[in-house]
């Protein structure tokens, strides 16, 4: 069954110079180039900002500190970005690549690893630039952030073994691409992201426990927002969950190649 991911190995020198090249794409023509991958999550932050701050008077429960709801924020549309933006993409993949797939001979499973290259690509310049940002709030990085290597995996691994999925199914049915939009914008407000978990009933509370990018979130405010060492052990849910998205997604992968081509 795993015959197919062979070629990833042999050929790995392909696939830097594949993001390097969809990386340069994206950003053709543009005047402030990179800056666009980092404008929009910080634009819709910031709007988040204001209304809930400024408006309603919203406020980070348990801290004092000027601006530390602003860097909660931020530090949760950092990990969401990266997720929505796998996922997202990852619905699409396959009919974006149809005309090279359907001309030139190549292993599939070089696109998913593309898309991945380019969001990781993405992810990391708007959390260098949210901590250029905190670090006028006084919240600067320390060595807990290295806690965040982690949870960028477990991110990985959920929104990867996702993705192919959806990729796959949006081949032959193209309302998939329509109801994941619409998911991704409710599985949003479903994490405490623009809100803190202790915010909630403990009936809602209990059936947010089952989202997996909860704990994953929330290691993310933790070393970024609280400077303390998260607690790892609530990755095993996501953990346990990505792995078997990723099995049953490369078991789809591999039994519908024949077809791909075909129904593209």
């Amino acid at each position: 069954m795993f015959a197919f991911l062979l070629p990833v190995w042999r050929n790995r020198y392909f696939i830097p110079a594949a993001i390097s090249g969809e990386f340069k794409s994206r950003v053709a023509r543009s005047k402030i180039g990179t800056l666009w991958f980092v404008l929009q999550p910080l634009a819709m932050a910031a709007v988040y900002l204001l209304v809930l701050s400024e408006v309603l008077g919203a406020k980070l429960g348990g801290m004092d500190q000027k601006g530390a709801y602003a860097v909660y924020l931020l530090a949760g549309i950092t990990a969401w970005g990266l997720f929505s933006e796998i996922v997202g993409r990852s619905v699409n993949m396959f009919l974006e690549y149809a005309n090279i797939l359907k001309k030139i001979r190549f292993p599939r499973i070089y696109i998913p690893l593309v898309i991945l290259g380019g969001a990781l690509i993405n992810n990391l310049l708007l959390l260098v630039t949210v901590a250029c940002l905190i670090a006028f709030n006084g919240f600067y990085p320390h060595l807990v952030w290295l806690s965040l290597i982690p949870a960028t995996a477990v991110i990985v691994l959920l929104a990867v073994g996702l993705g192919i999925m959806l990729g796959i199914l949006n081949i032959f049915s193209r309302d998939v691409a329509q109801v994941m939009t619409v998911v991704l914008n409710v599985w949003f407000w479903l994490t405490p992201i623009v809100y803190t978990s202790d915010m909630l009933s403990p009936k809602i509370g209990q059936f947010l426990q089952f989202n997996p990018m909860v704990p994953v979130v929330g290691i993310y405010h933790d070393a970024i927002v609280y400077n303390r060492m998260p607690h790892f052990e609530t990755l095993l849910y996501p953990i346990a969950l990505g792995t078997v998205l990723m099995c049953l997604s490369l078991f789809i992968f591999w039994r519908s190649g024949p077809d791909m081509v075909d129904a593209l």
